[in-house]
């Protein structure tokens, strides 16, 4: 178990890799492809725009489906497009590519979060849970930043990495990863949606799930233009924006390893409440301090909580129902990845017309303050220790 564990844990080390890596690349991908702020946000969003759509097709399939094959042949898509990206000849092409490679993510990673309740004891999936956030953590903490140093020898050389790495993935996920076969078998067209209004019919579920789409929103928005925020406020090149990164990335690294214990003495719903209340404040500080060295304090501590809270949203969101896993790990990812689309068109705009990044700051405050309020509203978060719940 602890193979496949750990198996997961690199497969969202290199999804979550390439999901955040175009960030720090926009002022390069802007120069490279003479494109404007706000173009260069839907190099971010093509990807979590493929996501979010096909995402909300993939869970139900999934649920019907042999949940091995379909990780393998997502993981599969999204080596391919992402290895493509570092061929993009312009902004049109790269669009493509990474539009294609979201599509493929959301066949592949909604499976990882949907198995672990299947393959790990109850007592033991927040920690997994945990774990295998930690892989999108440490994508962050070196990834991302790795990712940056190489990019500033040649852009594309992060794309071709990364897409070659997951084919080694394919390879590992067929040999160690037992087969999942769906617990019945349903026509595919009806079960999406029976599936969806099975889930969506209490009003804690749509709540939820709003509250979820709020948080990624205002989350995204902030982290899409961190790169053009501290090149601009700064004046640093690529390569100093991935150490920025590096201490983004290293708080929510270590609190995805250590959180859960943390989220279990404290309760869940305390824990939700008074971190997103410590990352609105902190948020609101961000835009105003005067040295890049406070700004990588900030970031270490607003990514601390957020690896905190991410895996207890995912688990609590698992608790919604038993026999529509995939469906919920989709929507869930769907939720995130529209939240991330929407989140970058308005932060371009919001950053080229509108106060910069105080606004974007401030939009992000907006989203987490409602978030907090629709998630208490929803009753998903107990009193009890998450591990309970799950």
């Amino acid at each position: 178990m602890n193979k496949i564990i750990t198996l997961f844990f690199f497969i969202m080390f290199f999804i979550g890799t390439d999901t955040f890596i175009v960030s720090p690349l926009l002022p390069i991908l802007r120069e490279t492809f003479g494109i404007s702020v706000e173009q260069s946000g839907w190099i971010v969003a093509a990807y979590a725009l493929g996501y979010a759509v096909f995402a909300l097709i993939a869970g139900p399939l999934s649920d019907g489906w042999n949940r091995k094959k379909v990780l393998l042949l997502g993981l599969l898509g999204f080596g391919v497009f992402t290895l493509l990206c570092g061929f993009a000849a312009d902004f049109w092409t790269m669009f493509a590519f990474r539009f294609l490679a979201g599509i493929s993510a959301a066949f592949a990673s909604p499976q990882v979060w949907a198995a672990i309740p299947q393959l790990v004891q109850p007592h033991k999936i927040l920690k997994a849970m945990g774990v295998v956030t930690a892989g999108l953590a440490i994508s962050q903490m070196l990834g991302v930043p790795i990712g940056s140093y190489l990019a500033t020898v040649k852009w594309q050389t992060p794309f071709i990495i990364i897409g070659s790495c997951t084919f080694l993935l394919v390879l590992l996920t067929f040999v160690l990863l037992p087969s999942m076969p769906a617990a019945q078998q349903q026509h595919k067209a009806a079960a999406i949606g029976s599936r969806y209004r099975s889930l969506l019919h209490s009003s804690t579920s749509k709540v939820a799930f709003l509250a979820y789409f709020l948080f990624q929103l205002g989350n995204f928005a902030a982290f899409s233009f961190i790169g053009i925020w501290l090149s601009d406020k700064f004046n640093l090149n690529t390569a100093s924006i991935g150490t920025v990164i590096l201490f983004l990335g290293l708080g929510n690294t270590i609190s995805s390893f250590f959180g859960s214990s943390l989220v279990n003495k404290v309760g869940p719903r305390h824990s939700f409440m008074y971190g997103v209340i410590f990352i609105v404040l902190l948020y609101l500080l961000l835009p105003y301090l005067p040295s890049v060295t406070y700004v990588e304090i900030t970031y270490f501590l607003i990514f601390f909580i957020l690896g905190m809270i991410f895996p207890l949203m995912m688990s609590l969101l698992q608790t919604l129902s038993a026999t529509a896993r995939g469906t919920i790990s989709s929507l869930a990812n769907s939720s995130m990845y529209f939240g991330t689309t929407v989140g970058s068109f308005t932060a371009g705009i919001l950053y080229a017309h509108t106060g910069g990044f105080i606004s974007v700051s401030l939009f992000t405050v907006l989203c987490f303050s409602m978030s907090l309020v629709l998630f208490l509203r929803s009753g998903v978060l107990p009193s009890s220790s998450p591990s309970s719940a799950s």
